[in-house]
């Protein structure tokens, strides 16, 4: 998915109220890693959506946020930043699910990889050079 759209998260298969812990984490291009964590309780049938059930206190937030595990990413290493520097690449968002609301973290149920890219196919990237400017136009297909 490209960046700045929003990302469903979901999760099925789950026992009826089972409580879990969701982890998300990144590492940037200098290979530091960003993470965050909610903990929830899903349905009554098993199932969990980010965008209906809210997360629970004791993670890196709490309450209806479906993209609070990407906005909430902190990095392990005291102020750091996410930043993007070739947004010719992808970052790679790791998705974990984990039983029950402990710390540390309770057995692995279920996990998943996802890119997260910064340029639509087909947008083409010009470097610009005039005078003192440097810049780069993104030129959609």
């Amino acid at each position: 998915s490209l960046f700045d759209e929003p990302l469903a998260i979901a999760v099925q298969g789950l026992d009826p109220r089972q409580q879990v812990t969701l982890r998300t984490s990144l590492r940037d291009e200098t290979g530091e890693l960003f993470q965050a964590c909610a903990r929830y309780q899903a349905g009554d049938a098993g199932d969990l959506d980010l965008a209906r059930c809210p997360a629970l206190p004791g993670g890196s937030f709490s309450g209806l946020e479906p993209m609070g595990l990407l906005w909430a990413l902190q990095p392990q290493k005291p102020f750091w930043r996410l930043v993007k520097r070739d947004v010719q690449s992808p970052f790679l968002l790791q998705l974990e699910v984990f039983e029950g609301h402990e710390d540390p973290p309770g057995r692995l149920l279920a996990q998943a990889q996802h890119e997260r890219v910064f340029l639509r196919d087909g947008v083409r990237r010009v470097p610009v050079r005039e005078g003192r400017i440097r810049a780069t136009l993104f030129l959609p297909p």
